[in-house]
Order: C-alpha cells, then structure tokens, then sequence
C-alpha cells in the first residue's frame, strides 16, 4: 500500500510578528517593555506585530538577547513569511491569466507530457510559463511577439501565436541541449554537397549523419512534429551569436518538400540577418523568403541542368535525370510538377514518404 504526498500550501499566511505578540504574551512582557529592552522604537514594534515592517538581520539578533529565542529563527519565519506572500500573489496573478490557456495547444502538451493533467487552472499557467521559461503571461508576450509579424493574415495570426510559440519552444529546448562548434559559413556552406547527397539514401542512414554535419559547423537541426494549428513547416533563428537552429516539422511528409525546407532554411543561416525569426508558413511576400526559396531550388537542382526538364517525360528518365545530377527522383518530380512540366498525379510514387514512428506502448 504506498500513500501519495502533497505540499501543503495554504491560501493563508502568519506574520512572524504574530508569533513575537505570542511569545511576549506567554511571558507577560508588554511590547513598550520589549521595546525598552531591545533599543528599538515602540512604534516599531507594533508594526512588527502588526506585519507592517519586517524582521531584519539586526532585529532578530536583538530579539535573541531580549527573548532567548534564536535570531535564526525569527530570519527562517521572516523568509517564510515573504516567501508566501510572493507565492500568494502569484497564485492570484495566475488565476487572473487563466483566459491565456485559449491560447495554447493545452491538449498537446498533455500528450506530449510537457506539463501534467491537474483540474486546477492557475497549476497549468505555472506549468505552462515554466515550459515557456518565462514569469508571466505579460513577460511571454513580450518574448514572442516577433512571431507574430511573421504572419500576415490578420486576426488569424494572433489565434495561432501560442501554438507557433510552442512549436519553437520545443525547437529552442531540443537546441539547448544539442552540442556543435561555433557556426562557419564556409564549413556550412561546403558541407552542403555531402548533404545534398543524403537526399538519396533512406532516413535510418542519412538523419543522424545530417545532425553531426551540421553541427560541426555550428547549426542544429532539430525535427519536431507539427502542433496543429501551428501550420509551420519550417523555422530559422539563431539561438546564440554563434549556434544556429534549422527547425523542421515534417508537415508536408515527403521527401522533395523535407529537402526543399531544409535547404530553404538553410539560406536563410547564409544569406539573412540574425536577428528575426524566419517561419515557413507558406508565405512568400518578402525578399528573404524568395531568396530563400532561390538558394534552396537552384543547389537542388542547378540552373544549368534545367534545360532538360522538357526531355523528362517517363519515370525511367526523370530517374536517369536524377542519377545524373545526384539527388532522389522524387526532388526532380516535386520539381517538375511545380514548374508544370510534369502533371501533378504523374509519378508521385517516386517521393519517399516521411513519417513519425508510432510510439512503443
């Protein structure tokens, strides 16, 4: 038989100065007495009593020679007393951003256990602003305001703010924890024919390889599965001066879109500011977003082969084309059906699916 044991947290605190009026009652000391025997203003001692004025270092010690009762004492129940009356007033500032929850992915969070199941509201607020590593629902706002201007469709945008503000938390946790040198554009950059490479060998061989290769030049890639109503595929910031973080969602779940974000994101690392938060959210009505899209098109497949795409007609020549140039055939089909040569339902088996793995029970 186990028992289950809580923390006892009452909604109700005693001032250290109630125990002083105690102790001078038990020992028929009057507080203008008291007051005489330890040096100090009677006013000050009724604004002790009265938990108006605290108990200082100085005054415990005071209180040990006038009463016997050690100034630690008094220091641990002056603490406990400050140390309640913040935890109370948090507790209120916490049931009165209850409404804040609406908008968070609570659900998933829970299945994710990020924060623990509990019928009491202002449990989940604490739990959530320790998730997020902030103190207030004020002080989360102000950290994630700026993904908000990355979305341009209004009022919508304020509506998914705190499920796209998950979605990086957890990209943000999983960097923190992740090991790699200081960033080097030039490493970065030669690095990206190895990992072009990748593209044609299955996920078991190429995902930890992609991890360590980046991380040598001081970029995280960190996969972290899509929180619905986020509708973000992919996501670049800078973490540190010198540490990167390329965040993938597998929300489009084949592999010439993974490719097409990861390289996406990946000019954003070489070409942009540090600065903003570069979201993925099918956007393109900016100049970073096009160069982006650019960078990631044309190092996938090169500017000078393109001249061919007419030519690829069958699936035995789309997978020549693709042996050719060295990438998966299903980049070159993604390709094609976006430039229209191809028809959009021809030779869609040539992608490879990405998928989650079920969790083991």
């Amino acid at each position: 038989m186990s028992t289950t044991k809580y923390a006892f947290q009452p909604d109700y605190i005693v001032a250290p100065g109630a125990t002083l009026k105690e102790t001078l009652e038990v020992k028929g000391i009057s507080q203008s007495d008291f007051a005489a025997h330890t040096g100090m203003a009677e006013k000050t001692i009724s604004q002790i009593i009265n938990g108006v004025a605290p108990i200082t270092y100085e005054t415990a010690e005071r209180f040990e020679l006038a009463l016997g009762i050690q100034a630690s004492f008094w220091n641990r129940r002056e603490a406990t007393y400050r140390a309640g009356l913040l935890r109370i007033e948090a507790n209120r500032e916490r049931e009165s951003s209850i409404s804040w929850l609406s908008e968070l992915p609570i659900k998933h969070l829970l299945d994710c256990e990020i924060i623990k199941k509990t019928k009491d509201k202002a449990e989940l607020v604490r739990q959530a602003l320790s998730f997020f590593g902030v103190s207030s629902v004020n002080a989360w706002r102000k950290t994630w305001a700026n993904v908000g201007v990355q979305f341009r469709n209004g009022d919508a945008a304020k509506n998914r703010l705190g499920y796209a503000a998950t979605w990086l938390r957890l990209g943000e946790l999983a960097a923190e924890k992740t090991q790699c040198g200081p960033f080097d554009a030039n490493v970065f950059r030669q690095r990206h024919a190895e990992i072009r490479s990748y593209t044609r060998l299955p996920v078991s061989e190429w995902w930890n390889k992609l991890q360590i290769t980046c991380a040598e030049s001081g970029v995280v890639v960190a996969l972290i599965p899509e929180v619905a109503g986020a509708s973000i595929s992919g996501a670049t910031r800078w973490i540190t001066p010198s540490k990167a973080l390329i965040q993938l969602s597998l929300k489009y779940k084949t592999d010439d879109q993974f490719w097409f974000s990861f390289f996406h994101e990946a000019g954003h690392v070489l070409l942009h500011s540090k600065k903003p938060i570069f979201i993925e959210d099918g956007k393109r009505d900016s100049q970073e977003e096009r160069e982006a899209d650019g960078f990631a098109r044309d190092l996938l497949i090169p500017k000078s082969v393109t001249g061919q795409f007419p030519l690829l007609k069958t699936r035995a020549t789309i997978k020549a084309f693709a042996e050719q140039i060295g990438v998966s055939p299903g980049i070159v089909v993604g390709r094609l059906h976006h430039d229209g040569f191809l028809n959009q339902s021809y030779c869609t088996d040539l992608k490879v699916k990405y998928l989650w793995a079920k969790k083991k029970k």
